[in-house]
């Protein structure tokens, strides 16, 4: 059975506002949220006086490498990596070995996660040229949407065929979430920097290779696709102003029918970094300019780019230390998310009720899910308690992804997570994790 708790003189960051009050748990559900709930006698009390409570961050975009990549990742390290870092559920990508483009397949990651995830999570079903019958006997209530790759990486699944696509946007009902780069464009331009330097080609291109014009193009083409077929489609990882310029802040996200995903490292790092970090924020698609930065980030705050994701991605350090062709892109982020939206807080550049807004009340709209994303009586109690005076480095033996390595190593963050609550169960608290109960499934109000 889960313990109640109650949550003592928080600043509840929640719906926009801040109020001071209590929260009050039970049987894995927010009860009560009030002034003062201290009547209430629960199993564990948290004393939150000064700290800020927020709804647990749910992360639209992450490989955690299980099956068949284990030795990047695990379902089980990279859980607890999330919810140390304040998320409370993930939806996991489908370029697992093998890849999870069938139904079948998709329930054994189901299987590994019930077992092991200490966060709550759903998972996306994968589309290639073929299965298309696969992805139309999908249950929309119990996933969280279809994965297309426009442009190839980690994992190839590349679906180029257009009559393919057309297909899947006419005929498929459920949320289509792309990674969206012309494979075209980023051949030639490949082709041209390989002809100049050989295979190892210095990292500061990589932004040239994979470009704008690549990213554009391809969002352009399924944004275009989705108008003309009524298609529910979210376009993964922005990482170019101009794309931005694609998306629509006059209609409330209910109503939306396309939408956009920012990613925190595209927020936060500019390609004036490659020359200190080299290979370790090479991602797909590129960390480019401070105009595409700040763009992005205008984007965010307007409404046009709806939810703020990680696309945590491990990869290991051995892999990552190679020459340009051969590193591959993507590292790993959900430990360290929060705290660098928190670092942009008190920079000035987003507020607290905004970040909210963006990795957990928007998630749960756009995606329809049930009962979380919300500090709510009646709502499944995901929350995530954070001190935004606490000073912490981030060092190799504190990092928690099972690559050992983090893009943010040698930064100090002022804000900290003290605790993580999943689904009611008090998961994580002060550096300690209580791994007796593990998250649930995630599912999803759609009709």
């Amino acid at each position: 059975m889960t313990k109640s708790i109650l949550i003592t003189d928080a600043n509840i960051v929640n719906e926009g506002k801040i109020t001071r009050g209590d929260v009050f748990i039970k049987d894995g559900l927010i009860y009560s949220v009030g002034g003062d709930l201290k009547e209430f006698e629960a199993d564990i009390t948290i004393d939150a006086e000064g700290k800020y409570l927020l709804p647990g961050l749910i992360d639209d975009q992450v490989h955690f490498r299980e099956p068949g990549l284990t030795h990047k990742a695990e379902i089980y390290t990279e859980a607890k990596a999330a919810v140390a870092g304040g998320i409370t559920s993930f939806m996991e990508m489908p370029n697992t070995v093998p890849q999870s483009t069938t139904l079948e397949l998709l329930e054994e990651k189901y299987k590994i996660a019930s077992e092991k995830s200490l966060a709550n999570y759903s998972f996306y079903l994968g589309a290639t040229n073929d299965n298309l019958d696969e992805i139309l006997k999908a249950d929309p209530e119990e996933i969280c949407g279809i994965k297309v790759f426009q442009g190839s990486s980690t994992g190839n699944m590349l679906v180029d065929n257009q009559e393919t696509l057309e297909n899947i946007f006419e005929k498929c009902k459920m949320l289509i979430a792309t990674h969206s780069e012309n494979d075209d464009i980023i051949k030639a331009n490949m082709d041209k920097y390989l002809e100049e330097y050989g295979e190892d080609i210095p990292v500061k291109y990589h932004p040239k290779i994979r470009s704008a014009e690549a990213c554009y193009d391809a969002s352009k083409r399924v944004v275009d696709l989705a108008r003309k077929h009524g298609t529910k489609l979210h376009i993964l990882h922005i990482s170019t102003a101009k794309e931005v310029s694609l998306f629509d802040n006059t209609i409330p996200l209910k109503e939306k029918r396309i939408t956009a995903e920012a990613c925190v490292h595209h927020l936060w790092f500019t390609e004036a970094d490659y020359d200190e970090k080299g290979t370790l924020i090479k991602w797909n698609p590129a960390v480019k300019t401070v105009e595409d930065r700040d763009e992005i980030l205008k984007g965010v705050l307007d409404d046009r780019i709806d939810v703020i994701a990680t696309d945590h991605a491990p990869h290991t350090l051995e892999e990552k230390d190679n020459v340009y062709t051969k590193a591959p892109s993507g590292g790993p982020l959900v430990q360290h998310n929060l705290v660098a939206l928190l670092e942009m807080y008190h920079q000035g550049k987003i507020s607290l009720e905004q970040i909210v807004q963006k990795t957990s009340h928007n998630v749960a709209i756009l995606f329809e899910i049930e009962k979380r994303g919300y500090i709510r009586p009646g709502y499944f109690a995901d929350l995530v308690l954070v001190d935004l005076n606490d000073p912490w480095e981030v060092k190799k033996d504190n990092i928690l992804s099972k690559c050992g390595w983090a893009p943010f190593e040698g930064h100090t963050f002022k804000s900290k997570v003290s605790h993580t609550i999943v689904s009611g169960h008090l998961a994580y608290e002060n550096g300690t994790f209580h791994e007796e109960k593990t998250g649930k499934r995630l599912k999803f109000s759609r009709k």
